[in-house]
């Protein structure tokens, strides 16, 4: 009798409507991921040319949780850290290499009551090998953002020992220990113009360094950059745009800190790009 009901149920099985065969539609995913790749006429960070005024090609990843968490990957070429710098004669930040940053960072998202709020971690990481009379240009920072509508208020801390080739050895005279401590604050709003597809950049930062400075007579490297700019997306994914930025940086701290390949990189400058996302 066991083989009977066993034959029946599969012939009975086989002769029911498809749909019962149907499997469910799969799952979402709880990870999304997405792509970006984009031409820049330079690349300026935080108010500064990276690449000496020239173009840099730029790209990432972000990997994103449901629940919130993420990780991602950013990577652009740079010329700054080979650049004759200032003061020193025999060569830039770092001898050899010096011509990539990665970034790498991860964190947490999540809204509430229309909030966001974003809390991470950013390593950047500069492969090559660095000049003696240097601090390595390799930094980690933690940040945390919040954000309203098209305004976002972000803070990131140094929390490594060196910020960008500034440290102990850099602080040669001036008894200074580290840049723990260094910090950068901005403001950030991206205002969507009515229905042109156009949105407008505005942007002021103030990077606090702890100690940066050569010695306890010359001025730190600390400065306050702002930007200006427009964007238009596309569909499929493409995004043009064209920004302006500029520094406070004065005469005696460009001449201290940030003068490199003879010329202060904090200058007031323009800059327009392509970029895709994925």
């Amino acid at each position: 009798m066991r083989k009977s009901l066993i034959t029946t149920a599969v012939l009975g099985a086989l002769a029911a409507p498809s749909f019962v065969f149907a499997a469910d539609a799969a799952p979402a995913s709880d990870f999304t991921a997405s792509y970006n790749v984009g031409l820049f006429s330079q690349y300026i960070f935080r108010g500064l040319t990276q690449t000496n005024n020239k173009p840099a090609l730029q790209g990432g990843f972000d990997v994103n949780h449901k629940s919130g968490l993420y990780i991602g990957g950013w990577a652009s070429n740079v010329s700054w850290l080979r650049d004759n710098q200032g003061y020193v004669t025999n060569g830039g930040v770092y001898s050899s290499g010096g011509s990539l940053e990665i970034d790498i960072y991860g964190g947490f998202k999540t809204d509430v009551k229309g909030i966001g709020i974003d809390l991470g971690a950013l390593q950047y990481y500069y492969p090559g090998a660095h000049n003696q009379l240097y601090d390595k240009a390799n930094t980690t920072e933690l940040y945390g953002a919040l954000s309203y509508g098209w305004l976002q208020a972000k803070v990131s801390g140094v929390v490594s020992k060196d910020a960008w080739g500034f440290g102990k050895k850099y602080n040669v005279n001036s008894g200074g220990d580290d840049e723990r401590g260094t910090y950068y604050a901005e403001l950030n709003a991206n205002i969507p113009l009515a229905d042109t597809g156009l949105t407008a950049l505005i942007h002021v930062g103030r990077q606090e360094f702890n100690q940066a400075k050569i010695d306890s007579a010359s001025p730190d490297a600390s400065y306050t950059d702002w930007k200006l700019g427009l964007t238009k997306g596309f569909d499929g994914g493409l995004n043009i745009g064209a920004f302006y930025t500029d520094t406070n940086i004065s005469t005696a701290n460009a001449a201290a800190n940030w003068t490199y390949a003879n010329k202060n990189i904090g200058d007031s400058t323009g800059t327009v790009f392509v970029q895709k996302t994925f």
